[in-house]
């Protein structure tokens, strides 16, 4: 066969190039409508890069990419990029394009969106600003507040302790790092507790707990009036409150860092009082102060703080004390909310439903822990008359609430509080509420009506005629 000349081989490569460009051209055309869809024209790309410059020069931004160190917003610039693509972009090719009403539409809609959405986001820098500002001023008040207990309180207790200046910044909440000094120094230890005394306590808590689980029956000489039986359900009553002491926290129940040290506590005072013995809610109490104060001192706290007049009527289920306190109660709860106690008496809710729970574990387990702190701060400065003084604070507070509510919704709302309650509303409340009565203070009215309960018990001349 003759030979092709170098000119025609050309011809025929570059003829057949041709060929398999169109052939391919063809198959890419029939891909797309395969799909329903049409390949995008190059105009259409073009109108959406030529919308998207004129918007970018109206809104002076330039229309280049930006360098990696211009992505940093800086001034809490924001922009919804991602609508970009549904307003500002052209619809596909094979669909109508835009009206030039519609479009100029959607560029002002978008531009509201950016409007809007810098204002949320200004909106929100300032609120994280102005919260920033207050958690500062906070804890430089707390630290000078710290100063002036250990450098100038303290250190003078005996003859600062009752001033006026002290008592200010009582009502403002003791900080937590002295807390626990200020809590023992308000306690007191008339009792005369040492840590010696504790240790001795407890190893003979912890000597009854080994008899107790390997069955043995011997009876210590304080324990004499109280059977085995009543000391191991005391025991197991301390082991089943433990682990539902502030489960939320997890600390407390078993496995947890304080799990023991509260164990230690309820099982030493077990021993110290076999009279009184365990009563559910002293978990809570012995936690607050185990959070605040080393095991020893807790113990020296918990004890003298449980021998009250008032503790020891509740845990003692003193009755008739019991009784008084909840009728001194209602003298204060008719002189400072009367339409409050009028609906409570028309529903026949009566102040043990709730007072009992508060007043047992000392609001501790009906408040959040740090509002609860707070309250315990001012009860170890104005000991019981506070308890109930917070109660009505309480109630004060929720008043246009309870009086549309009936019996079961009250006693239902009362024994489980919002946990969100706000520190500063409660105490705003509680300082309205005036613990006097007829010129008579919450001490003077407690003991006319413990006088008058002894009489009642005894028989009055008045009623034995």
């Amino acid at each position: 066969m003759m030979a092709l000349s170098p000119v025609l081989l050309f011809m025929d490569r570059s003829l057949l190039a041709r060929k398999q460009s169109a052939r391919l051209d063809k198959h890419s055309d029939l891909g797309w409508k395969l799909f329903g869809k049409a390949p995008l024209r190059e105009n259409a790309q073009k109108d959406s890069k030529r919308i998207q410059k004129e918007y970018e020069d109206k809104a002076g931004r330039p229309g280049k990419p930006p360098s990696p160190k211009q992505n940093v917003r800086k001034n809490l610039d924001f922009e919804p990029l991602s609508t970009t693509a549904l307003i500002l972009e052209d619809r596909p090719a094979n669909l109508p394009a835009k009206p030039a009403e519609e479009a100029q539409k959607h560029r002002q809609q978008y531009e509201e969106m950016v409007v809007q959405a810098k204002k949320r986001e200004l909106k929100e820098a300032q609120r994280r600003k102005k919260q920033l500002e207050e958690r500062c001023r906070v804890e430089e008040s707390i630290g000078n507040a710290v100063l002036t207990w250990n450098n100038e309180i303290l250190p003078n207790w005996e003859t600062m302790w009752c001033s006026r200046k002290v008592r200010d910044l009582w009502w403002q909440g003791i900080p937590p790092s002295v807390r626990g000094k200020v809590w023992s120094l308000a306690i007191g230890n008339e009792l005369n507790i040492t840590h010696e005394l504790f240790d001795i306590c407890l190893a003979r808590a912890k000597e009854r707990w080994r008899s107790l689980s390997t069955g043995g029956s011997e009876v210590e000489n304080e324990d004499a009036g109280f059977s085995a039986a009543d000391r191991e359900a005391s025991l197991e009553l301390i082991k089943l409150d433990i682990s539902r002491t502030f489960p939320n926290l997890c600390i407390f129940q078993q496995g947890g860092p304080y799990h023991d040290m509260l164990h230690s506590i309820l099982g030493a005072y077990t021993c110290y009082r076999p009279d009184v013995g365990y009563v559910q809610g002293m978990s809570f109490i012995a936690a607050v102060l185990i959070l605040n104060l080393d095991t020893a001192d807790a113990f020296i706290a918990f004890s003298n703080l449980l021998n009250k007049p008032c503790q020891m009527a509740f845990f003692r289920v003193d009755h008739g004390l019991m009784l008084t306190y909840f009728a001194a109660f209602e003298v204060f709860f008719e002189e400072n909310l009367p339409k409050l106690f009028a609906h409570f008496k028309k529903n026949n809710l009566t102040p043990d439903i709730y007072l009992i729970d508060w007043i047992f574990t000392l609001y501790s387990k009906s408040l959040p822990l740090d509002l609860a702190c707070r309250i315990w701060d001012v009860f170890c400065r104005d000991g019981e008359e506070f308890l109930f003084r917070t109660a009505l604070g309480i109630l004060k507070l929720f008043e246009d609430i309870l009086t549309k509510m009936d019996f079961i919704h009250m006693a239902q709302f009362l024994t489980r509080l919002p946990e969100d309650l706000p520190a500063e509303e409660l105490f705003a409340s509680i300082a309205t509420i005036q613990m006097q009565s007829r010129n008579k203070k919450w001490a003077q009215v407690l003991t006319a009506l413990q006088k008058d309960s002894r009489e009642m018990e005894k028989g009055s001349p008045s009623l034995r005629h």
